[in-house]
């Protein structure tokens, strides 16, 4: 079972189901292989829409490492993804909303 809190996100991958995580050392590689200065300028690539298909092996690998699953990239690029191409868009969206959730308003957490 996923922990949402903790940012984990669940997929049907090569006929399984798998726990992704973008942990901080996943986001670190990530930061690395986009070559970004920080993780604003991550956020901001990972936020603007405009993914390649290269990009989406990357975050979904960064997301099985973190959910401590020992593929290789090659096996990631190779995996069978439930929906395909938009299983795998979808997949790296519900990564990246995890890992960066918006801001909870003030007004709506207030317990009455």
């Amino acid at each position: 079972m996923v922990n949402s809190i903790r940012g984990e996100v669940s997929a049907q991958l090569a006929g399984r189901e798998m726990t992704l995580c973008l942990t901080l050392g996943a986001l670190a590689c990530l930061e690395s292989r986009f070559d970004c200065a920080d993780l604003i300028s991550l956020i901001d690539r990972l936020q603007s829409g405009r993914l390649k298909a290269d990009d989406l092996i990357d975050i979904i690998h960064a997301g099985l490492m973190g959910g401590g699953h020992e593929l290789s990239r090659a096996e990631v690029a190779a995996i069978r993804i439930e929906g395909g191409v938009e299983g795998a868009v979808r997949l790296t969206a519900a990564l990246i909303k995890a890992a960066f959730p918006p801001p909870i308003n003030a007004d709506e957490s207030a317990v009455e």
